[in-house]
């Protein structure tokens, strides 16, 4: 397929800049059948007791940082992921791209840029780089969100089953920013399972497939850990004919990935797994997911999942509804049905 036929006319008007003021106030289109359009709060409605509801509990790093070349230029970061040695790779946005050698002055620390591959620059800190970046980081709302971060971002860009020990991802899985601690109570009293995953979310998750052929776009790493017993839980799941829902593109790709070697259980490390139309799920059953972007790589999932007229027919609908978009937007529940 054709990434161009993943192109649809998203209004900036549909682009929400802000979150709803309540977690579960957000609108869910349900896609089971017919289509149907609920509050999310209502999601209680299409589970029954012994399913499983995995959820991504990775914590977003305050990644964006604002600084200046010694030669007085402003220069914005936005961390990728660590690596060896108080080394990161990170974007950076500046007047001029630095070269290496350039002193970067983030105040009150300064860092060097040593290297660049690709679209990505290498820094050397003189410390952890997860410690400068806690210290004076800004929250990294995604490039559509067209205005700087506030304090209500700290608490709304971030899930409320978070862990905080695996601070390791620079965007929200936000299919999960719909849930609140009533929510998962009123979940867990129907009997349904609760599982986590983790999977670090890396900024590649916003960039659009370039290739004019889907099965050529190389697709960005993750690192996901799934762990022995999550598997085991899946398995009890199918095995009792209970449903598997899926918080994300994310806990399915992690799911999905960790099921691709059935001699394997359990999974920890890099994936690059691509799913598009073709793919055939082996762990999800209902997704639970925002709506994405034109020619993205998760728009491409959805349409796996669900079937391409099934997924033009719910970003058609979607649109004519006003429903929200994107990060802060509004959400889906889909029923697997691969085409």
């Amino acid at each position: 397929m054709k990434t161009s036929d993943f192109d649809y006319d998203l209004p900036q008007s549909l682009i929400a800049n802000y979150p709803t003021d309540k977690r579960t106030s957000s609108r869910l289109l349900v896609k089971t059948e017919k289509i149907e359009h609920k509050s999310f709060k209502d999601i209680t409605k299409y589970f029954k007791e012994g399913d499983l509801l995995v959820l991504n509990n990775t914590s977003v790093i305050p990644a964006r940082i604002y600084g200046n070349k010694e030669s007085g230029g402003s220069v914005e970061i936005l961390l990728e992921r660590v690596i060896e040695n108080n080394q990161a790779l990170v974007q950076i946005r500046s007047g001029r791209a630095p070269k290496a050698g350039t002193t970067i002055i983030l105040d009150p620390y300064k860092v060097k840029c040593i290297d660049r591959e690709d679209n990505f620059f290498i820094l050397q800190f003189d410390r952890p780089p997860l410690e400068i970046f806690t210290k004076i980081g800004h929250v990294p709302l995604p490039p559509y969100i067209k205005r700087h971060d506030e304090d209500l971002d700290k608490d709304r860009y971030a899930t409320v089953y978070e862990d905080k020990r695996l601070q390791d991802s620079v965007a929200a899985p936000t299919a999960g920013l719909h849930f609140d601690d009533e929510l998962i109570k009123d979940i867990k009293k129907l009997g349904v399972k609760i599982a986590t995953v983790n999977l670090s979310v890396g900024s590649g998750t916003f960039q659009p497939v370039k290739a004019d052929n889907i099965v050529d776009h190389d697709i960005h790493r993750e690192f996901l850990e799934v762990s022995p017993e999550v598997v085991d839980m899946v398995y009890a799941t199918k095995k009792s004919g209970c449903e598997v829902f899926a918080v994300g593109t994310t806990a399915t790709r992690a799911l999905e990935t960790a099921f691709m070697d059935e001699e394997i259980k359990g999974y920890s490390g890099y994936t690059k797994l691509f799913i598009y139309p073709g793919y055939k799920f082996k762990v999800v059953d209902r997704l639970i997911t925002n709506f994405h972007l034109p020619k993205s790589s998760l728009l491409m999932l959805v349409s796996a999942f669900i079937g391409y007229d099934n997924m033009k027919e719910i970003y058609r609908t979607a649109i004519e509804k006003n429903y929200r978009f994107l990060s802060y937007g509004d959400a889906m529940l889909l029923k697997k049905n691969e085409i």
